[in-house]
C-alpha cells in the first residue's frame, strides 16, 4: 500500500482526519511547540504536558485524546529534539514527519501540523512524512495495526500555490524511489540473484522513458569485463551488466552512475564469518539506488541525460571460484592480481566505471558497499564520499541539502604504493589501515580524466539498529536522495 500526501489550507483543529501531528521540540525551559496551527488552548497545553511524558526529544511520539475539541479525536506530539524554535531546519521537521508517520500505524489517515509555510520546510515535511510510512510485506502479512497510514495530509498556507504542489509530486518520486531500494535490499537473495535483479530492472522501466540493456555472463566475457566475471564464477547464478539508460532530447549534460550489485557477498574463497554474513542481502544497495535514481530521474523529466550501470554478482565460494593469487584483466585492459576475493565489490566497479566512461559523460559517481573500514571510520549513518575534479564537493552540497549525511575524505597519493603487484598492474588490496581510502585509490585507477565521485555506503545502507526519523530497520534506500539532488543541481546550457 503506498501512502498518499496531499497539501490543505484546512486549519488543523478542523482536519477530519484520525490523527492530528504537531511538532514539539525540547527546550531549556521544558516542551516547546512549533506548530502554528489554531488548536484550543486546553490541548496547547497538553501537547507540551511534562506530567503526560512530553519531552520533545526526537523520535519520541505521545498521544493525547482531543475530547472533541478538534475534529481529529487524537492529538500526536512528535518531538524535534534540541532545536532552536525559531530557526528549524528542514532536516529537522523531515525526522520528525517520518517518524510521526512510522510510528502512527493502523489509522487510514495522518494530518501534520507542521511549520510548513515555505518551499524548503514544506518539501521536507511532505517528504518526511512519506519516507517514514513503509512497510515490508513480501515475505509475511503486515498487521493492520503495523500498516502506515493511507492518506496524509499537510497544513500550510502554500495548499494552492502550483510551486508547492510540484514540490507534493517530487516528494512522492523520491518516496516511491526509496522504497524501491528499500524493497531490493531487504529481498532475500535466495530470490535477488542477477539475473533476477536484471529482470526487476527490466520490469521497472517498463512503460518509462528508460532503455534497459542486459549482458549476460557469455557477453561479459567476450566484451573484457574480468572483474564481474571472475567474482560471479564461483556461483551457479551467473553475473549480469545492466546498463539503464535515460536520455531527454536536447540534453546538455551527461552523468553516468555506477553501482555495486553483489546480491550476496559470501567473500569467496576468503570467507567470511558467519555473523558477517548475515546482511550481505545488502550488498547490493549501490546498485539498487543508482537503478531507482535513474527512473526517479525520467518520472521528474530531469534535463540530463543519465546512464546507470548496474554491476551483479554473486560472490561464493565453490570448486569454480577465483582464487587467491589469480590474475584477471578488467575492462579496458588493466591487470589485477586479487589477493583477497572478499575485496569484490572495487573489481566489478571497475568494469562498470570503464564501460561508463567510454562513453565520455561529464562526470560519473559509483555507489558501492564497499568497505567496513567506512563504518569504522564514519559509523553507521554517515557515508563517505572522495574522488577528483571537484565533484565530491558538489555531492556533500548535494547530500546536505537533500538531508543525508556524507562526509568528504582525501585520496592520499602514498596509499597507492600498497596497491603494486609484482605480476600485474595493481593489486586488488593494500594496506589495512586506510582501507577506504585505499579502496579509492584503486577505483581512480579506472576513471581516466572524467571528474568522478565515489560513495561509500556501507554503514548507511542498511540499518541493523532501531528505526529512527523516516529511516526503518533493514534497508534505507540511502543515497537516491543525495544523488537525484546532484541531478537537478546540473548546468543545462
Amino acid at each position: 500500500m503506498t501512502t498518499a500526501a496531499t497539501l490543505t489550507a484546512t486549519p488543523a483543529a478542523r482536519l477530519d482526519v484520525d490523527v492530528l501531528v504537531v511538532p514539539v521540540a525540547s527546550g531549556p525551559s521544558g516542551p516547546v511547540l512549533l506548530d502554528d496551527a489554531d488548536l484550543p488552548g486546553a490541548l496547547r497545553r497538553l501537547a507540551v504536558s511534562p506530567a503526560l511524558g512530553v519531552t520533545g526529544e526526537a523520535d519520541e511520539v505521545r498521544r493525547i485524546p482531543t475530547g472533541g475539541v478538534a475534529k481529529a479525536p487524537v492529538l500526536a506530539v512528535v518531538g524535534v529534539g534540541e532545536v532552536d524554535p525559531d530557526d528549524v531546519e528542514p532536516e529537522h521537521l523531515r525526522r520528525a514527519a517520518g517518524a510521526a508517520s512510522r510510528q502512527i500505524t493502523g489509522v487510514a489517515s495522518l494530518g501534520l501540523a507542521f511549520p510548513a509555510d515555505d518551499a524548503d520546510r514544506l518539501a521536507a515535511v511532505v517528504e518526511g512524512a512519506l519516507l517514514g510510512a513503509y512497510a515490508f510485506d513480501r515475505y509475511r502479512a503486515v498487521p493492520e495495526a503495523q500498516r502506515p497510514a493511507a492518506r496524509v495530509e499537510v497544513v500550510t498556507s502554500l495548499a494552492k500555490d502550483r510551486a508547492a504542489q510540484r514540490t507534493t509530486t517530487r516528494a512522492a518520486v523520491v518516496a516511491r524511489a526509496v522504497h524501491a531500494v528499500r524493497d531490493l535490499v531487504n529481498t532475500a537473495p535466495a530470490d535477488l540473484y542477477p539475473a533476477a535483479f536484471a529482470d526487476t530492472a527490466r520490469a521497472a522501466a517498463k512503460g518509462t522513458k528508460v532503455k534497459v540493456t542486459v549482458l549476460d555472463e557469455k557477453q561479459l566475457a567476450a566484451g573484457g569485463y574480468g572483474g564481474l566475471v571472475a567474482v560471479g564464477q564461483g556461483s551457479v547464478r551467473p553475473p549480469r551488466l545492466v546498463k539503464v539508460a535515460y536520455a531527454p532530447p536536447r540534453a546538455k549534460r551527461h552523468v553516468a552512475l555506477v553501482g555495486k550489485g553483489i546480491t550476496f557477498d559470501s567473500g569467496g574463497l576468503s570467507i567470511k564469518p558467519a555473523k558477517s554474513m548475515e546482511t550481505m542481502k545488502s550488498d547490493m544497495a549501490g546498485a539498487a539506488a543508482v537503478l531507482h535514481t535513474v527512473l526517479a530521474a525520467a518520472a521528474l523529466e530531469l534535463p540530463v541525460a543519465v546512464t546507470g550501470w548496474l554491476c551483479l554478482a554473486e560472490n561464493m565460494p565453490s570448486g569454480t571460484a577465483q582464487r587467491p593469487s589469480d590474475v584477471i584483466t578488467q575492462r579496458g585492459g588493466k591487470t589485477v592480481e586479487v589477493l583477497n576475493t572478499d575485496a569484490e565489490g572495487r573489481l566489478v566497479l571497475a568494469d562498470g566505471l570503464v564501460a561508463a566512461t567510454e562513453e565520455h559523460p561529464d562526470a560519473v559517481l559509483d555507489v558501492a558497499t564497499l568497505t567496513g573500514a567506512q563504518i569504522v571510520a564514519l559509523g553507521y549513518r554517515v557515508s563517505a564520499v572522495m574522488g577528483t575534479g571537484g565533484l565530491p564537493d558538489l555531492v556533500v552540497e548535494a547530500a546536505r541539502a537533500s538531508g543525508e549525511l556524507v562526509w568528504p575524505m582525501p585520496l592520499p597519493s602514498e596509499l597507492r604504493a600498497s596497491l603494486k603487484s609484482k605480476v600485474a598492474d595493481l593489486a586488488n588490496i593494500g594496506d589495512r589501515m586506510g582501507g577506504m581510502l585505499t579502496a579509492g585509490v584503486f577505483l581512480r585507477e579506472f576513471v581516466g580524466d572524467t571528474p568522478w565521485a565515489h560513495l561509500d555506503i556501507a554503514g548507511p545502507s542498511f540499518n541493523e539498529h532501531e528505526p529512527w526519523g523516516y529511516t526503518p530497520a533493514g534497508g534505507t534506500g540511502v543515497a537516491v536522495r543525495t544523488l537525484l539532488t546532484l541531478l537537478e543541481s546540473q548546468p543545462t546550457r
